[in-house]
């Protein structure tokens, strides 16, 4: 086994469908591990602790940035960090890929510190008319945290050409495919130089 890492990060501003895409990807290549991001945020309904993120006080999210055990974290909106613990990329590999699923500047960040063995995706909306009438059928985000959302949403887009690649998620398959065939060129040069 290599002891290189191999990092397949995908970022999109909220709502733009990275976490749908990211599912479909680990389908395709079962061998990549999902990295659980640590939030501080309260969870959904659905979410499980662990499984969807790893639910965090505010305390214990400010000793591991203190300790040292976040790769990258960022105060996403006031009070709600997000983050990741370095036990969640540590093992991964050309065998055992490890795939982020992450805010733009934390995608930014795992890219300055990896570098090539980083592979960073940005999910774009088709547009930002599309972007609010997604966030709004989710029926999660008051008329203030949407417009939050909205405001951070077109200062992302603008990030968008300092990623690896862009997909625009317009339709599902095809922006699926498109980051299928991203993902396999990225493990077969992470095998390379391994």
């Amino acid at each position: 086994m290599s002891s290189k890492p191999c990092i397949i990060v995908v970022t999109s501003p909220s709502g733009a469908g990275k976490t749908t895409l990211a599912r479909g990807l680990m389908k395709h290549y079962p061998q990549i591990t999902f990295s659980v991001s640590a939030t501080t945020r309260a969870p959904r309904e659905h979410e499980r602790d662990g499984r969807d993120y790893h639910f965090l006080t505010q305390t214990a999210f400010q000793d591991a940035i203190r300790n040292g055990r976040l790769l990258e974290y960022e105060e996403v909106y006031p009070g709600c960090f997000y983050g990741t613990l370095c036990s969640e990329v540590d093992s991964s590999s050309a065998e055992h890929p490890v795939l982020l699923d992450i805010d733009v500047h934390g995608a930014m960040n795992v890219k300055n510190r990896y570098g090539d063995a980083a592979l960073t995706v940005f999910i774009a909306p088709p547009s930002l008319e599309t972007l609010s009438r997604r966030l709004r059928e989710r029926g999660t985000e008051s008329e203030e945290s949407l417009s939050i959302r909205m405001t951070r949403a077109e200062y992302e887009l603008s990030l968008a050409d300092r990623f690896d690649a862009t997909i625009v998620n317009d339709a599902l398959d095809a922006a699926l495919a498109a980051l299928v065939r991203i993902t396999g060129q990225h493990m077969a040069a992470c095998r390379v130089s391994a």
